[in-house]
């Protein structure tokens, strides 16, 4: 090997080492830099809102105070949900990743006015997802099929009335 062609050799690789550096430190920087975008989502409710109503206040007062709720409940006693979520991606195109959740539970009585206030996290429970409005249930769900060959009850009776042509 001559000087000529180890002189050169030398200086390609240099040019890589000082480009492989420059990269390096340009994608340390971005994930240093906190790449990303951060969602939030829902209703946030501050403490000088909430000191609008108090326990005693009337439905009316709640809607004026706090606005439209989230979603309600209805079934002994009614439930204003005020819900707030915080999601997080690392880049535009993945799926965010809930890593805050708050819920403001305005309990009414009979009467119509605010029996308890209540504030749950995502340690409190399981989470709800807002945007297809369904909570994960627990049991098994079969599909039609599987319901009328398995399931007691009017599947049996319709799968044995629908075999039952077939065999005469």
């Amino acid at each position: 090997m001559t000087k000529r062609y180890l002189r050169k050799n030398f200086k390609t690789l240099g040019r890589v080492a000082v480009v492989a550096t420059i990269a390096g430190f340009t994608l340390s920087a971005c994930q240093s830099a906190n790449v990303g975008e951060v969602l939030h989502q829902g209703y946030v409710v501050d403490q000088e809102t909430l000191n609008l109503v108090p326990v005693g206040s009337s439905r009316e007062q709640v809607l004026l105070s706090l606005g439209t709720p989230s979603t309600t409940a209805t079934f002994d006693n009614e439930v204003f949900y005020y819900i707030s979520q915080t999601r997080k991606r690392p880049v535009a195109f993945m799926k965010p990743k809930l890593i805050d959740q708050s819920i403001l539970a305005v309990y009414f009585d009979k009467e119509g006015t605010v029996s308890q206030l209540a504030h749950y996290t995502l340690k409190d429970g399981k989470v709800f997802d807002m945007l297809t409005r369904t909570t994960p249930t627990g049991g098994k769900e079969t599909s039609f099929l599987g319901q009328l060959l398995t399931g007691p009850g009017a599947g049996q009776a319709a799968a044995r009335s629908l075999f039952k042509d077939f065999g005469n």
